[in-house]
Order: structure tokens, then C-alpha cells, then sequence
């Protein structure tokens, strides 16, 4: 995949897979992570679709945590010292404002792009609440939206609010991309994702059957309607 990559000008973001909640506190625990990080720059530093190594994703802030990735950090930057380090954080409430939106993690201080996955719309209520929520964020750092999307079935049409629904995946994808043009520092989106693709934990029945269902793309190749919401983004850029 990656050498296709180097051939098609496609750019990678490579990440550990620290995920969520681990045993920060364990020493086992971080010499896995960086043995895993240490095979990736070893196998993949002289590729040049290579931009990103990435810590982590998904990881509630901690003391132990904090350290962790810091040490990870560490020694990629000494391993690598020519790539980009970054990590999907999790955003919080700006001062307490709920529709103010932030990120407010001690190790934005040792990445060098900021990135974090969200999901208003989707998982954090409805599509409306895009057009509620403003982004505070006090870092001279690039952004990058590491994650956005929602599930929708090909071939499954409805109105705009009803999920699963192309129709609603398509609203989403308008109403979020509004939504993070507002960010200063933005310089960049990944959506989640292209294709879908094989996942046992997806089970509802007819829409998911084992499927995640967040694809821009059919698994047999069928653009979604939210396909051409994406490009006429990208082209108008």
C-alpha cells in the first residue's frame, strides 16, 4: 500500500495504534507501542508518501497518558527527525462553553500538527448542531481534521435527517465542512472514510451486515452522493 502510494502522490499519515484507554503505567505497554513505532520508521523512513508519524488516537488525557505519548514523541523525533509528529486528540468544551469547541491537551505541546477526530451529526446529535458550534483554538499550530463522516447505505434514500440514509450523509458533509471552514487555522481534512470496508462489531441488520457504512464509496465502487459534496469542496479549493 505504501509503495502505491509513493507512485499515485498520495500522502500517509502512519500511526501506532495506541488506542483509547491502554496501561499507560506500564512499562511492558510502552515498550510494545515502541517497538511497534520502531518497525514503521524502520520499514517506511525512506518513503516519500511518508509525512505523519502519529502517537496515538483517541486517548483521554492523564498524567500517565501525558508521558507516555511524550516519550513517544521523544524518541520518534531522535528515530526521525525529518517527519511531521501528530496524534488524533480528543476535543473538549471551550471555558465550559458547550458550543464552543477546543483542543486542551498538554501534548498539543509536542506535536506538530494539530489534529483530532469529530462526529456532530453523527454520534454528538443532529446535523443542526453544526451550525451552533465555533472552535476556539489557541495554538500557532496547523490543524488537521484527522476524522469526520457519518454511515449511510448506498442506494438508500430518504429525507435529510433520516440516518443511514445517503441523503443524510450527504446534509452532514455539507453542514460539517461549513462548520470547520470556520477554523483559523485549518489546513487540512481527512474524512472517515473512503471506502466501506469489512467490520464484525457493525451488525444492524439490511444497513450495516457487518460493514462500516461511513465510506464516501460503496465496497463495489458506488459513489454516495456525499462523493460529490467532497469534490466540489476540494475543487472550489
Amino acid at each position: 500500500m505504501v509503495r502505491l502510494a509513493d507512485q499515485m502522490g498520495i500522502l500517509v499519515w502512519e500511526e501506532n495504534p495506541v488506542y483509547w484507554t491502554i496501561a499507560w503505567d506500564n512499562p511492558e505497554t510502552f515498550q510494545n507501542a515502541k517497538n511497534q513505532l520502531a518497525e514503521v520508521i524502520s520499514r517506511d523512513k525512506n518513503r516519500a508518501s511518508v509525512i505523519i508519524w502519529s502517537m496515538a488516537n483517541e486517548t483521554p488525557t492523564s498524567p500517565e497518558r501525558n508521558a507516555f505519548l511524550a516519550k513517544l514523541a521523544k524518541y520518534t523525533k531522535a528515530t526521525d527527525p525529518t517527519r511531521l509528529i501528530s496524534a488524533a486528540q480528543e476535543q473538549s468544551n471551550y471555558n465550559d462553553n458547550p458550543l464552543v469547541r477546543t483542543i486542551s491537551d498538554p501534548f498539543a505541546e509536542a506535536v506538530d500538527i494539530l489534529s483530532f477526530n469529530q462526529y456532530i451529526g453523527w454520534y454528538d446529535g443532529g446535523i443542526e448542531k453544526c451550525k451552533t458550534i465555533t472552535w476556539g483554538i489557541n495554538y500557532d499550530k496547523p490543524v488537521m481534521i484527522s476524522e469526520f463522516g457519518a454511515g449511510a447505505k448506498y442506494g438508500l434514500h430518504g429525507e435529510r435527517d433520516d440516518r443511514w440514509t445517503e441523503e443524510y450523509q450527504e446534509y452532514l458533509y455539507q453542514e460539517t465542512l461549513k462548520m470547520l471552514d470556520q477554523i483559523e487555522q485549518l489546513r487540512g481534512i481527512s474524512p472517515w472514510i473512503l471506502v466501506d470496508f469489512r467490520s464484525p462489531r457493525r451488525v444492524l441488520p439490511v444497513i450495516q451486515d457487518e460493514y462500516n457504512r461511513k465510506g464516501l464509496i460503496s465496497e463495489k465502487g458506488e459513489k454516495k452522493k456525499a462523493f460529490y459534496v467532497l469534490r466540489e469542496y476540494y475543487q472550489n479549493k
